[in-house]
């Protein structure tokens, strides 16, 4: 029995991909393909296609039989070392994959992609909050703006359509994937609690009392739905967060509380320094809580970690025009870091 929708999730493995996969394949009407460099887990509903978007002919190989995809959601991503390295490679895996789906597929509908706060410059330090979707870009290269533009003029004249969505420090799981806030503080946390020690905050007193803001991956997978299936959304851009802001000095104490810890005053401690000797109290905390057995180097990255502890100015983006164009999920924060903090147990990922 035929459906209505195809979906292929480019970085299936990834926070986002993940999530947008398992919330496309739990619609009435899809089927949807994985598609990854690694092997890895899938969720119920995804048919995994292992392929590498760098090699053309590769992902002409996999890809040729699928004459009927009519949704692409990319959340593939490669890290370089500078703006140019990563501009050219990134743009160069969605080339591969738009320009192969549409020459096999003449029934592609949608193209959903995944920008964030480094098109305000969250990356480089204080920016305008808060920011908009119309806010001037910055200076070139920056891998989101180049992609937007292939794609843009990729699309001219064609039948399907795009949406860039902007989150921001996306909270949610996924296997082997470091750059993970919500994975950062929870093993933080634990390792913190086994050294009978209070939960500080690690990161800078600007970054304490600063406003931010994350994005929880369900709440981005909903607006990646949504996007695909809404008219208002087509070759448009949308801030994508929880919907709230708070303070790490307010959040922190309630986290702590979530792992039954007293919390102390913080103290700017660079994590990727003092967490790269707890391999072995890792390994320890696992076999006593019957844990799983992830590498603990690719648990977390911890310099990702120390760079939104050292963030000491506000974060905060507007989401008041997706809100106009029809997509009103949000979630309160506080239950998004329970939540996932519950999951991760339930998964048997820390104690």
């Amino acid at each position: 029995m035929s459906t209505t929708n195809v979906v292929l999730v480019a970085g299936m493995h990834g926070v986002s991909g993940n999530a947008a996969a398992r919330a496309w394949a739990n619609t009435s009407d899809a089927t949807v393909y994985g598609l990854s460099r690694r092997d890895a887990h899938l969720p119920e509903g995804v048919e995994g296609i292992k392929v590498d978007l760098l090699d053309r002919h590769d992902v002409e190989r996999k890809l040729n039989g699928r004459r009927d995809v009519t949704h692409i959601v990319f959340a593939a991503y490669i890290e370089k070392a500078s703006a140019a390295e990563r501009s050219k490679v990134n743009v160069a895996i969605l080339k591969n994959l738009v320009e192969v789906v549409e020459t096999v597929s003449p029934t592609l509908r949608h193209v959903t992609f995944y920008q964030g706060g480094k098109a305000y410059g969250s990356d480089l330090g204080p920016f305008k909050t808060p920011a908009r979707e119309d806010d001037p870009r910055l200076m070139s290269p920056n891998f989101y703006y180049d992609q937007e533009d292939f794609l843009r003029r990729q699309q001219a004249g064609k039948a399907w359509h795009w949406t860039a969505l902007r989150p921001e420090a996306i909270i949610g799981y996924a296997t082997g994937n470091p750059m993970n806030l919500g994975m950062a503080i929870a093993v933080y946390a634990v390792i913190s609690k086994a050294l009978n020690i209070p939960l500080r905050f690690p990161g800078s007193p600007a970054a304490h009392g600063a406003l931010y803001q994350v994005s929880s991956a369900d709440v981005l997978a909903e607006a990646t739905v949504w996007a695909g299936a809404t008219e208002s959304a087509r070759d448009n851009i949308f801030n994508i967060t929880n919907g709230d802001q708070f303070r790490w000095q307010h959040m922190w104490p309630r986290i702590a509380k979530m792992f039954d810890m007293q919390v102390a005053d913080p103290v700017p401690m660079p994590l990727a320094s003092y967490m790269t000797d707890k391999t072995e109290l890792w390994s320890e905390i696992v076999a006593r809580y019957d844990l799983l057995r992830t590498p603990y180097e690719k648990l977390v990255s911890w310099d990702f970690a120390d760079f939104i502890f050292n963030s000491g100015f506000d974060n905060v983006s507007s989401t008041i025009k997706a809100r106009k164009a029809g997509f009103f999920e949000c979630i309160d924060t506080e239950d998004m870091f329970r939540n996932f903090f519950a999951s991760l147990r339930n998964r048997k990922v820390i104690s």
